[in-house]
């Protein structure tokens, strides 16, 4: 069956056709991985390759398209006042949740990392450790514990629900942070942020 594509309208589908881009690499990536094939992407939007590549120059590009809502969420969380580091990794555990991809691209690190994940990274990181302190000084954080380390934690879980069916992700997440806890948080059992509700 040959595939179903928009008839093409020229430069005034350009911003219709990025659109369907990132909307259809946000579905992509979700279910089939950052690595899943662009071609995937471009027939998922309805469009042809040429068209892919003209918005996205390369897999990173269209990546920090899909991404930026997620970082720019957190970060307006950040700036509520009294927003806590639980809120903050409660948001990140709920876009591990939905969108592995995303939280996989910014937690790891490649041999030759690119300066725009890294980018999105240190954003990332700078929120958490905005907290942080108020965290630690709480008695909710181990003296040890850094905003890079919270990183790689939710990296951590991001890379087992990366391997769990969607409808189990949400169970495995509080099961994950239930052992991952006892790492972060001293002392008595406290309710942990990968135990979402909903």
């Amino acid at each position: 069956m040959p595939e179903s594509r928009r008839p093409n309208r020229g430069p005034s589908a350009a911003a219709e056709n990025r659109a369907a881009l990132v909307a259809a690499a946000r579905e992509v990536f979700a279910s089939a991985g950052y690595n899943a094939p662009l071609r995937t992407v471009a027939r998922a939007a309805g469009v042809g390759q040429g068209s892919l590549y003209r918005h996205f120059p390369d897999r990173i590009s269209l990546a920090m398209a899909v991404f930026e809502d997620g970082v720019a969420e957190l970060e307006a969380l950040a700036a509520r006042p009294g927003t806590t580091l639980d809120d903050l990794l409660a948001l990140l555990t709920e876009q591990a949740i939905t969108s592995t991809a995303f939280i996989e691209m910014v937690s790891t690190r490649p041999s030759e990392p690119d300066p725009r994940i890294i980018d999105v990274r240190d954003r990332v990181s700078r929120v958490l450790a905005g907290v942080l302190g108020d965290a630690r000084r709480a008695g909710h954080v181990r003296d040890g514990v850094s905003a890079d380390d919270l990183v790689l934690v939710i990296g951590m879980l991001a890379g087992v629900l990366a391997r769990t069916p969607a409808p189990d992700r949400r169970a495995t997440a509080g099961r994950v942070w239930a052992l991952l806890r006892e790492g972060i948080v001293p002392g008595p059992r406290r309710t942990s942020p990968g135990e979402v509700t909903g």
